[in-house]
């Protein structure tokens, strides 16, 4: 019985362990990624996408497959300086496998507090990001201004895609 018991706590603390180093590497990999993007190092925020990567912005028109982003960054990188994300908050989340992960953090950037969240996923030993999305956090006290502020903009935009979704 002791043996069994000793076991099981054992098992308990290997998996505990192999999550904790997991989401450190997933850590590393999401602040390595806003850091290139700091310091505008293309290649090295790219690699650390996959090669099958989406990214949503804050705009509704911003959804973008991975060569789109590319081709949007780029020149932004070439200046010498893309965006400055820093995350002040951040939950992992990993799939019983460990071969998936999600995450949500609360970032200090140039527009105020914003919200990232995603999915990373496990290729070659290696944390990729699949899916990232960012969102402009509105505190609910404000969401009254904000909708007026972007109302006429969204209406028009909410027309055209039933428009398209029409044809």
């Amino acid at each position: 019985m002791k043996n069994t018991a000793l076991l099981f706590v054992l098992l308990i603390s290997v998996f505990g362990n192999a999550q904790t180093s997991e989401k450190a590497a997933i850590a590393k990999t999401l602040d390595d990624w806003h850091k290139a993007a700091a310091d505008a190092k293309f290649e090295t925020y790219f690699s650390l996408m996959a090669s099958d990567a989406v990214f949503i912005g804050t705009d509704p028109t911003e959804n973008w497959q991975l060569q789109e982003f590319k081709d949007y960054s780029k020149p932004y990188f070439d200046k010498g300086k893309a965006w400055s994300f820093k995350s002040v908050q951040r939950n992992i989340y990993l799939n019983k496998e460990g071969n998936f992960a999600w995450f949500d953090e609360l970032l200090d950037t140039q527009m105020k507090i914003c919200r990232g969240s995603g999915i990373l996923r496990k290729e070659n030993g290696h944390w990729k990001i699949a899916q990232y999305v960012l969102s402009m956090t509105v505190p609910n006290d404000n969401t009254d201004e904000v909708v007026k502020l972007k109302g006429k903009f969204d209406d028009q935009f909410l027309e055209n895609l039933k428009e398209n979704a029409k044809k």
